[in-house]
C-alpha cells in the first residue's frame, strides 16, 4: 500500500523507518532493584543507582535480558551471543548520570522481520535492523509550577528495548500496520504491554522522500510519538512538508522534529546528532554480555503461539475466514476469549470445535465487540464471561432459543452478567418447537390473510417471507424458525 505523493513537479515516494522504544515488562529496573510499577508517586521508585549517586555500580537484570531475547526470537531475528553495553553521553536534566547505558556496535539482537497485513488484503515483510537494550531516562514535568521544571526519576533506569526497523515502509497506513503488529507480538509474548498512552511504547519516526526508484533522500526524525493515529498524521504532514520544501528550491536538513497533535504538524527541535556526537564507548562498569545458546534455545522453546501461527491455525483447522481470524488474533485477549468459548462448547457438545467455530467468531466480532465498543470496555472487563457466552451459543444450537431471542438474552447478560439459562427460564423465552402449537398459529395467520394466501398460490412466492414474519410475530419470536418454515410451506403448497 505504498503511497505516491503528487507534487507540482511530479511524483514522490515516502520512505519510512521506525525506532520503537518498548518498555520491558519486569518487576525491577535494568541495572537496579527499584520497582517499575506505573503510576507511583514521583520519585518513590528510585534507587541510588538510578539517581547516579557516586560509587554506585550497575548490575544487569537477567530477566530484562531474557525479555529482549524472547522478543528477538518472536521476530525471527538473530540472537547475538556476544553484546556490549556502551555509554551514550549527553546532558539532560532528567538524565542524572549525564549518560545513558545503551548498546551501539554490538546489540543483543540482530536482523529479523515482521509480516504485516494491509487493509486491501495484501501482506508485506518489514525488516528489523536490530534490537538493543538500554535504560530509560527520567521524566521532566513542565506543568507543575509556572517557573520551574520538576524531574521525576521513577522511570530512570527502566529497561527499554529499542526496536529499529529498516526503511521498508512506504505509507502512513503501512507504518500503522507495522506498529499494530509489533505491539500485538510484544503483548502475546509478554515482553511489553504496548500501552502507548502510558508511554511504555513510543515511536521515533524517520521520514524522507524521493523520486520513485531514486536513492534515499535526507531523513528527519520525529521523536516520541505516542499513538498510532499521531504517527500517521506526523508522516502525512512531514512527507508533504519535505516535498514542498524541495520543490520550492530548498534542501531537507537532517534534524530531529516534534509532532504537535493540536496543530497536526511537525516542528524543528534540534539538528540531528550523528553517532559520534554521543561519544559512545563501552561502559567500564559492565562486562560484555555473553549468552549460552542452550539458554537461548530454552527461551525459544517456551514461547507461546505467535499471532501469525494462531491466525493460520484458525483458518486451516477451524475454517474461519481470513478476515475473522485476523480480527480475533489482533489482540491476545480476544483470541483467548474465543478459544475459551470453543473449549467450553467442545466439552458440552462432544463435537470438534470446527463445527461451531464460525458461529462463535461471528458472534464475538459482531454482537460482543459491538456492545463492548459502545460501553467503552475491553474484553477483559466484559460482563459476559466466556463460559456464559458458550452457554448462550449452546442454547441457540440446541434450538432452545432463536437467534432473535438470543440477542435479547445477550442484552440482559451484558447488563447483569447473569447466566443465559437463568434468564431464559425466568423470562419464559424458550423457543416453541411443538408442531401442534405452531400449526395453530399458522392457521390463524392464513385465516387472517386469506387474500394474500391466494396471491401466493397464484405465483407471488415473495409473500412467503411475510407469512413467516406474521407467525413469528404471533409467537413473540419464540417459534422455532425452521419448524415454522417447514409447516408453513406444507400448508401453502399442499
Amino acid at each position: 500500500m505504498g503511497r505516491i505523493i503528487q507534487g507540482a513537479t511530479g511524483d514522490w515516494e515516502m520512505v519510512i523507518g521506525m525506532e520503537v522504544h518498548a518498555q520491558v515488562i519486569s518487576k525491577a529496573k535494568l541495572f537496579s532493584g527499584a520497582a517499575t510499577e506505573f503510576g507511583a508517586e514521583p520519585n518513590t521508585q528510585v534507587s541510588l543507582v538510578d539517581a547516579a549517586m557516586p560509587g554506585m555500580l550497575p548490575v544487569i537484570n537477567r530477566e530484562c535480558v531474557a525479555q529482549a531475547v524472547r522478543t528477538g526470537l518472536a521476530l525471527g531475528a538473530r540472537i547475538n551471543l556476544y553484546s556490549v553495553f556502551d555509554r551514550k553521553n549527553y546532558f539532560y536534566a532528567d538524565l542524572p548520570q549525564g549518560y545513558q547505558i545503551s548498546q551501539y556496535k554490538y546489540p543483543i539482537v540482530g536482523e529479523g522481520q515482521i509480516l504485516i497485513e494491509l487493509e486491501n488484503g495484501e501482506t508485506k515483510h518489514v525488516g528489523i535492523e536490530r534490537i538493543h537494550l538500554e535504560q530509560d531516562a527520567g521524566k521532566s514535568l513542565h506543568d507543575q509550577h509556572p517557573e520551574y521544571t520538576y524531574v521525576d526519576l521513577n522511570r530512570s533506569g527502566v529497561a527499554l528495548m529499542e526496536i529499529v526497523s529498516k526503511p521498508d515502509l512506504r505509507s502512513p497506513e503501512e507504518a500503522a500496520a507495522y506498529l499494530r503488529k509489533l505491539r500485538t507480538i510484544l503483548r502475546y509474548i509478554g515482553t511489553c504491554d504496548g500501552n502507548m498512552e502510558q508511554g511504555s511504547m513510543r515511536a521515533d519516526v524517520n521520514v524522507s522522500v524521493r523520486r520513485p526508484g531514486e536513492p534515499l533522500g535526507t531523513r528527519c526524525e520525529i521523536k516520541n510519538v505516542n499513538s498510532i493515529r499521531f504517527v500517521q498524521q506526523a508522516i502525512e504532514y512531514e512527507a508533504r512538508r519535505q516535498v514542498d520544501l524541495i520543490e520550492d528550491g530548498g534542501t531537507v536538513e537532517q534534524e530531529t522534529r516534534l509532532f504537535d497533535p493540536g496543530r497536526g504538524e511537525t516542528r524543528s527541535m534540534r539538528s540531528k546528532e550523528e553517532a559520534h556526537d554521543y561519544r559512545y564507548f563501552p561502559d567500564p562498569d559492565l562486562l560484555p554480555l555473553t549468552l549460552d545458546q542452550t539458554w537461548v534455545d530454552d527461551l525459544g522453546a517456551h514461547l507461546p503461539e505467535l499471532p501469525d501461527a494462531k491466525r493460520e491455525r484458525f483458518i486451516s483447522q477451524l475454517g474461519l475466514s481470513a478476515y475473522a481470524a485476523s480480527v480475533l488474533v489482533a489482540e491476545k485477549e480476544h483470541a483467548d476469549y474465543f478459544e475459551a468459548v470453543l473449549d467450553q462448547l467442545e466439552k458440552s457438545e462432544a463435537k470438534p470445535a470446527k463445527t461451531f467455530a464460525t458461529q462463535v467468531a461471528n458472534w464475538i466480532t459482531g454482537d460482543l465487540f459491538g456492545a463492548l465498543n459502545k460501553a467503552g470496555l475491553s474484553i477483559a472487563a466484559s460482563p459476559v464471561s466466556a463460559p456464559h457466552a458458550a452457554r448462550l451459543q449452546k442454547l441457540i444450537m440446541d434450538g432452545v432459543i432463536s437467534g432473535r431471542i438470543a440477542k435479547d438474552v445477550f442484552e440482559i447478560m451484558f447488563e447483569t452478567g447473569d447466566d443465559p439459562e437463568k434468564i431464559v427460564e425466568e423470562k419464559g423465552l424458550k423457543q416453541v418447537s411443538d408442531t401442534g402449537a405452531i400449526e395453530g398459529f399458522i392457521d390463524e395467520v392464513l385465516s387472517d390473510n386469506a387474500d394474500k394466501a391466494e396471491e401466493y398460490r397464484g405465483g407471488k412466492e415473495k409473500l412467503f417471507g411475510f407469512f413467516v414474519g406474521q407467525v413469528m410475530k404471533k409467537t413473540q419470536g419464540k417459534a422455532n424458525p425452521k419448524v415454522v418454515n417447514e409447516l408453513l410451506r406444507k400448508k401453502l403448497d399442499g
